[in-house]
């Protein structure tokens, strides 16, 4: 365990800003003493690495808070995409000191302000927060998660999971049948009665998500089997379709 004190000097983040860390949410002590004062362990640090690499890459307090505390956050991944965004930002630096020394070079003429716009960047940035926070969504299931225990929570997940292997055990018919259409209806309502209202374009995603997202991918397939998840994703897809067609 590490006091405030050791964590500042450890670091370099003020005990102050520890202290407002504290206070919106964002980086809880591991425990208080008996005198109330913080005490920090490994995997606190480790949640602290990850807030220092956000903000370095231009998020704010509110927005690494929601991401950290998504239910569906994967720190390996997380460390993947910021990376990401660290050559992004790289690559931007290179392009504007080229740019300030062919102005220190030619002078202002013509000036191009394309230069100066980071659509690449906001781009990868917002997609980001698309998956882990800000949405009315997770903000929704905060709400109801609230009120549930760590046994509950655990025994909601693994209901989720038992709609999964309902979904590879019908994996050999077809998408668009009825028989399946039913199971996603299912999945559908039971997201939104336990997690968050679940549109169907939320359902969408969630079924892209489903494919695209290794973890999640490898979690589906485990337990309806292999190629459950490319099943589902193609069930929602058929699933939505009728929907607004009819």
């Amino acid at each position: 365990m590490y006091t405030v004190n050791e964590v500042s000097k450890r670091t370099g983040v003020s005990v102050r800003t520890l202290h407002h860390y504290d206070r919106i949410g964002l980086l809880k002590p591991t425990r208080l003493t008996e005198a109330g004062y913080r005490l920090y362990d490994d995997t606190a640090l480790c949640r602290l690495h990850s807030i220092l690499m956000f903000r370095e890459i231009g998020f704010s307090l509110k927005e690494i808070r929601e991401i950290l505390d998504a239910p569906d956050f994967d720190s390996d991944e997380a460390l993947i995409r910021q990376i990401k965004l660290l050559e992004l930002q790289k690559k931007r630096i290179g392009e504007l000191i080229t740019f300030a020394c062919e102005i220190r070079k030619k002078g202002v003429k013509n000036m191009n302000f394309d230069i100066f716009k980071s659509n690449e960047i906001e781009s990868y940035r917002a997609e980001i927060k698309a998956k882990w926070g800000g949405t009315k969504a997770y903000e929704e299931y905060e709400t109801k998660a609230a009120d549930k225990s760590p046994d509950e929570l655990e025994a909601t997940a693994q209901k989720l999971m038992y709609i999964f292997a309902e979904s590879g055990a019908v994996k050999h018919t077809s998408p668009d049948s009825e028989e399946v259409r039913k199971k996603i209806g299912k999945l559908q309502k039971f997201i939104t009665d336990n997690y968050y209202t679940c549109t169907d374009e939320i359902l969408r995603g969630l079924g892209q998500m489903y494919v695209c997202d290794e973890r999640m991918k490898r979690k589906i397939d485990n337990t309806g089997g292999d190629g459950t998840a490319e099943f589902t994703a193609k069930a929602v897809l058929a699933y939505c379709s009728n929907k607004n067609s009819g």
